[in-house]
């Protein structure tokens, strides 16, 4: 053994007890990553998902995008880390959640777009109690603020663009100032049941949606719980759900909305999850997965007992790569995976 070797040796020796390989290189690590809990997508991922990064999971319908990220969530959970699944689309199902093997005292679930508070039936068969007066509705308030001096002067301008839009009207007939104008109305169409009515071409009709119904609106929503929770911290991993909105609405979130994200996930070190049917999130994703549509698995000709998910890599940022050029061309690498999700009666998980 070499002089330097020696010295080596005894300086870890000494500042074992405080310090273990004091002077030896920690192994150099591209990403680290968490296991997803099924053998050939870990197999194909060489672990996992990346760590403090963006993963987005693209697929349609029946893909399997919902048992990939439920299979994700219960590894970490099971581990007795804590996790968050904002469900834009309120579809989320906890019994299956519960039976892909999630503990869900470690999940917490965001549902977007939901304003009505469960009943006091339904928090008592859930195992918790909500007083009586949070189902009380709040008393209606007169006046300015509740003072008695009026309406409010916002409620004012209520009608005004339809007025001046009828007033704009190319074929209205500008009034004269020195001429008493009268009023016009419209006549109420009368629906009686078994008649139908024309209706006049003069009378418009303006469709409008609630704001619940809004797609936008949801996402706004989840984007803003995003961001709280990315800023709180404590989260392993968060599920950002987003399957169930088209992507004409998904592609409107900025990329900066993702880049944000991607700094927050590296600052906070969570596995953040994003579930689309178009990639939105462009070069802020660490990892983007393409699952096609599965196949049904059928033992009998009447009995379903599964489906096989095909899913494949469509772009990793960090992979690892070597600067040595070989000679021969290398093989190609292996970008797609398949595995079979079988249902709870035939006793497959």
């Amino acid at each position: 053994m070499s002089t330097a070797s020696a010295l080596r040796a005894q300086i870890e020796a000494a500042l074992a007890d405080r310090i273990p390989s004091a002077l030896t290189p920690a192994p150099r690590v591209i990403r680290p990553v968490a296991p997803t809990g099924i053998a050939s997508v870990d197999a194909l991922l060489e672990g996992g998902l990346p760590i403090g990064a963006i993963t987005e999971v693209v697929g349609p319908e029946c893909s399997g995008r919902t048992s990939l990220a439920l299979s994700f969530v219960a590894r970490i959970t099971q581990e007795g880390k804590v996790c968050a699944w904002i469900d834009v689309s309120n579809a989320l199902d906890p019994q299956s959640a519960a039976g892909q093997g999630v503990d869900l005292n470690s999940l917490l679930w965001v549902r977007c777009g939901v304003s009505s508070a469960p009943s006091a039936s339904q928090a008592e068969s859930h195992g918790f109690t909500v007083p009586g007066k949070y189902f009380e509705p709040k008393p209606a308030i007169q006046g300015l603020h509740g003072g008695g001096c009026g309406p409010h002067p916002r409620g004012e301008v209520k009608g005004l663009s339809d007025a001046v839009g009828d007033f704009l009207r190319p074929d209205a007939i500008a009034p004269r100032c020195a001429e008493a104008q009268p009023k016009m109305r419209r006549e109420k169409e009368i629906f009686e049941t078994g008649e139908l009515h024309p209706v006049p071409q003069s009378t418009k009709f303006i469709q409008r949606t609630t704001h619940s119904g809004k797609p936008w609106s949801k996402i706004d929503q989840a984007l803003r719980v995003t961001d709280l929770l990315l800023q709180a911290g404590g989260f392993a991993a968060i599920v950002l759900d987003m399957a169930g909105v088209a992507p004409e609405y998904a592609s409107r979130v900025p990329l900066a909305t993702w880049f944000r994200y991607r700094a927050a996930a590296e600052r906070s070190q969570a596995s953040i999850l994003l579930l689309t049917q178009h990639p939105c999130a462009r070069s802020s994703a660490a990892l983007l997965l393409r699952l096609e549509q599965g196949h049904a698995l059928k033992h009998e000709p009447t009995v379903f007992t599964g489906i096989e998910h095909h899913i494949e890599v469509s772009r990793e940022r960090f992979k690892p790569e070597s600067n040595v050029i070989p000679l021969r061309k290398p093989p190609k690498s292996v970008t797609n995976a398949t595995w079979h999700s079988s249902n709870a009666w035939i006793g497959g998980s």
